[in-house]
C-alpha cells in the first residue's frame, strides 16, 4: 500500500486552476521532491494532504485513508515541517519537544527525549537552551525530532532547505536519509534542484498545477535535472 496517494486531484480557486488531474504514488522509505516555481501547485499539494485545503475533485489518501473523511485519523500519521517552522521560543528545545510529543499522546523521560533530539544530531549544549537562539537548522531538528516522536509515518515539508548554508543543507539531507532508511516517508515541496539530486528518491516537476515530470533521482544528474527543469518551466 501507497503511504502517500493523489488520485486525479485538483483544486481550483473561484476561476483560477491551482492543481489540475494530479496523481502521485509514494511508497514506504521514499523520499519524493516537487520541483517546481511559485504556483506550480507544490504548496497546494502539501496543504491538501495536511487538511488545510479541501480539494476539488479526486482523492488525497494517507495509508490508503482519505484525508478529507477522515482527516482525524490521517493526521495521526502525519508530521509537517513547514518552510519557518513553529515553535515556542522561551521554551528549551527538550521543552518544545516533551510538550508536542504530549499533545500527540506520546510521553517520553529527559533521557528519551534527549536521545531523539541527539539522533538529529542537535548539540546537546542547545538542548537546554531557548528556542529564540536557535537557527533555523537547529530548529528543522527539533522539529524532525518531534516527527519522529509522535512515530509520524508521512513527512511533509515545505521548501526545508530554504536559508540553510551548506553545511546544514548536507546535515539536514543526512537526517532524511537516515529516516527514509527508518521507513519514514518523505514528500517535500522545493526549489533547491541540487538537494532535490542529493536527498530525493524520485522528483516530480510540476508546471501551472500539473505534474509533467517523474524522475529517478539517481538516474539523473543535477546539472540534467537543471536542463530539464529550466526547459519545462
Amino acid at each position: 500500500m501507497s503511504i502517500l496517494q493523489a488520485i486525479e486531484l485538483s483544486k481550483q480557486y473561484n476561476h483560477v486552476t491551482a492543481l489540475s488531474g494530479l496523481n502521485i504514488s509514494v511508497e514506504k522509505g521514499e523520499i519524493f521532491c516537487l520541483l517546481g516555481q511559485n504556483g506550480a501547485g507544490k504548496t497546494t499539494t502539501i496543504n491538501i494532504f495536511l487538511g488545510f485545503l479541501k480539494a476539488s475533485s479526486g482523492q488525497a489518501l494517507i495509508k490508503g485513508v482519505p484525508v478529507e473523511i477522515n482527516g482525524e485519523t490521517t493526521k495521526k500519521f502525519t508530521a509537517y515541517i513547514p518552510e519557518v517552522v513553529q515553535l515556542y521560543p522561551n521554551l528549551t528545545g527538550i521543552e518544545n519537544l516533551d510538550f508536542f510529543s504530549q499533545m500527540a499522546g506520546f510521553r517520553y523521560t529527559r533521557e528519551e527525549l534527549a536521545m531523539l533530539l541527539e539522533n538529529t544530531s542537535l548539540q546537546k549544549e542547545a538542548h537546554h537552551k531557548n528556542l529564540a537562539a536557535y537557527s533555523k537548522g537547529m530548529r528543522q531538528k527539533v522539529a524532525i525530532a518531534i516527527a519522529v516522536a509522535k512515530c509520524a509515518d508521512l513527512i511533509l515539508m515545505d521548501e526545508p532547505t530554504s536559508g540553510l548554508d551548506p553545511k546544514a543543507t548536507a546535515e539536514f539531507t543526512r537526517i532524511c536519509k537516515n529516516l527514509a532508511a527508518k521507513g519514514k516517508t518523505i514528500m517535500m515541496a522545493t526549489h533547491d534542484i541540487f538537494n532535490a539530486v542529493n536527498v530525493g528518491t524520485r522528483i516530480g516537476i510540476m508546471k501551472e498545477g500539473r505534474l509533467v515530470h517523474t524522475l529517478d533521482a539517481q538516474s539523473v544528474t543535477a546539472n540534467e535535472l537543471q536542463k530539464i527543469y529550466l526547459e519545462t518551466i
